[in-house]
């Protein structure tokens, strides 16, 4: 059951009189930090989760939770420093392997991100999250063969899911399937949630552009036009 916000503030409010009564309270420390987490005070909670960490560098929640607040701030490569810790003390759990290279993908560490999502891949290849972070990062390093691959495998693991499509149209406009990856862009920008929609719209929109002539590079200059064609089917590349 989530809490609403004038919860989240009783919790900090209780939180913050326990702490001045006992200032060595790591569990104090993290429940403070996750009712600031989810009120949106970043900073405070990064500062309260890492002194949860530091009373108790041992607990694996607490350095989570630390993880989870540097990714939401924009630190992503303290972050994935903090996801690679814990992997390594469990390799098994790739649900962090993987956090791990979502963080350094967002923070431009192409190879490490690529090398972390290869590990979890390895550790489950039939896991759908470890392909697509797998294609992801790959797609970026600009290993087309295998990012092709990768996001093929994600597909045909989760053929319901939205975003393994389009890590496959990536793949295949990497790989100089132009046409191919358009044909998935065009399917998506009809049927996905609005911020998805919107970039893969954006996403049709270039590599329609690179790939027409003058009357087909007219209609890409006018925004709305170009989405209304693209939903309603009336645009096909060659």
């Amino acid at each position: 059951m989530s809490l609403n916000s004038p919860d989240q503030e009783r919790i900090v409010e209780l939180n913050e009189a326990q702490l001045a009564e006992r200032p060595g309270d790591d569990a104090a420390h993290e429940r403070l930090a996750r009712a600031l987490f989810a009120l949106g005070h970043l900073e405070e909670a990064e500062r309260h989760a890492a002194d949860a960490v530091r009373l108790d560098p041992d607990e694996a929640r607490y350095r989570e939770l630390l993880a989870q607040v540097l990714a939401a701030r924009g630190a992503h490569r303290d972050a994935a420093a903090e996801f690679a810790r814990l992997a390594q003390r469990d390799p098994r759990q790739i649900a962090w392997t993987l956090a791990e290279a979502s963080a350094r993908l967002e923070g431009a560490e192409l190879a490490a991100s690529v090398e972390a999502a290869r590990r979890a891949a390895r550790l489950a290849p039939d896991n759908a999250d470890a392909q697509l972070t797998l294609a992801r990062g790959l797609t970026q390093v600009g290993d087309g063969p295998a990012a092709l691959q990768a996001a093929t495998r994600a597909a045909d693991l989760r053929p319901g899911d939205p975003a393994p499509r389009e890590a496959l149209a990536d793949a295949l406009w990497l790989n100089d399937r132009p046409t191919a990856a358009f044909a998935v862009y065009r399917e998506l920008a009809g049927g996905s949630a609005r911020d998805a929609a919107a970039r893969v719209t954006a996403k049709a929109r270039t590599l329609y552009r690179q790939r027409s002539d003058g009357a087909g590079r007219a209609i890409t200059s006018v925004g709305f036009l170009f989405t209304i064609a693209l939903r309603r089917g009336w645009l096909r590349l060659k």
